[in-house]
């Protein structure tokens, strides 16, 4: 069902994000091609194919209960993962009465097109949310599983795009496992970038800072700095310094630039991301001139029961969201009841793990 539109090059990309991304194109226009009819009469457009999805999801979630091979199993539980949010969303398109598709409600969300692309005189992948775009990077990332989208994510995803629209970072803060750095990987998966993460601590120095600017920036990949705030305050003074000459580069639209005394050349989709964990012990207070360049965002505890229902659905449950009442309460009473030792964890990660 998801070939029935023109796929893109793979030559660097891998199936499984060729097969989920290409999917994404076929629901985004189905979605818009509804916003059509509901301008043209057909107010139910939008519920019909509400319908189509619900009734799709659970042809592929009974798909994933056969004899199937490890590979295949993977793609379509990524399907069933992208499939599920597109559901959602449709839902919530319906329940707010949504009728255009230049509502904030549907421009906020990841929209894959497949147009010209002006820089390299060819059709490409393109990928709007809300006034943002960024062209699909065709990056090698393997046959993985995906991150399950809630409306935390999509918040997320809104606020770390729109600041690369803006030529700026993006810093999200707050407790531990709440999937900040994971949010920020998937979302360069979206895009087909490689995202790499570093976890920052006391120890790292200023050249070890600019030398990561340097490979970011010349290779266009995405970096994400682990508890950015473990760095001391000298650190992260002239961290300042250098992410600045990178974004001003970026904005002068220059091609090479100068980074403690070293010529690179450019690549203006290249993007840093910060995550913090405020009030913990060790932690340094930003400087002003580096908080100027970050747009910050706070990232509070996300929905269990909507991850759980998702990974029940793509490990083939039917009936995931009963199931996943169940288990949520189950992991709650076991945090509230149990007595409160190190080695308890019944949050985000144990849930994963389950």
């Amino acid at each position: 069902f998801f070939l029935r539109i023109r796929r893109p090059p793979r030559s660097t990309q891998s199936r499984s994000s060729a097969a989920s991304d290409v999917y994404k194109r076929q629901v985004h226009g189905d979605t818009e091609e509804a916003f059509l009819k509901m301008q043209s009469g057909n107010l139910d457009a939008m519920k019909q194919y509400y319908k189509e999805s619900v009734d799709n999801l659970t042809n592929l979630i009974k798909m994933v209960q056969g004899d199937l091979d490890r590979p295949l199993r993977q793609k379509i539980m990524c399907l069933i993962t992208m499939d599920t949010h597109s559901r959602d969303v449709v839902d919530k398109l319906i329940n707010e009465n949504v009728k255009k598709s230049e509502q904030f409600q549907w421009q906020s969300q990841l929209k894959f097109y497949w147009t010209s692309n002006p820089k390299k005189n060819k059709n490409d992948a393109r990928i709007n949310i809300a006034d943002a775009q960024l062209w699909y990077s065709y990056e090698y990332l393997g046959n993985g599983p995906r991150l399950v989208v809630t409306p935390l994510t999509d918040r997320i995803y809104v606020t770390a795009t729109q600041a690369l629209h803006l030529c700026m970072g993006c810093a999200p803060a707050g407790p531990a496992g709440t999937g900040k750095t994971e949010t920020t990987k998937d979302l360069a998966n979206a895009v087909g970038k490689a995202c790499y993460v570093f976890n920052c601590s006391g120890e790292m120095d200023y050249i070890s800072m600019g030398n990561i600017f340097k490979g970011l920036a010349s290779s266009g990949c995405w970096g994400c700095f682990d508890e950015f705030n473990r760095l001391v305050p000298e650190v992260l003074s002239v961290c300042s310094v250098q992410f600045k000459a990178v974004t001003d580069a970026i904005k002068m639209k220059k091609q090479r630039f100068v980074l403690q005394d070293d010529e690179i050349n450019l690549d203006p989709s290249c993007a840093a991301f910060i995550t913090m964990n405020p009030g913990y012990l060790g932690r340094s207070e930003l400087p002003e001139g580096l908080k100027a360049l970050f747009r910050p965002i706070t990232v509070v505890v996300p929905d269990l029961e909507l991850i759980c229902e998702n990974m029940l659905m793509a490990e083939g449950f039917v009936d995931a969201k009963i199931l996943a009442k169940k288990f949520v309460t189950l992991y709650s009473l076991c945090r509230d009841l149990l007595s409160k030792q190190d080695h308890y964890d019944w949050g985000l990660r144990a849930i994963k793990l389950s």
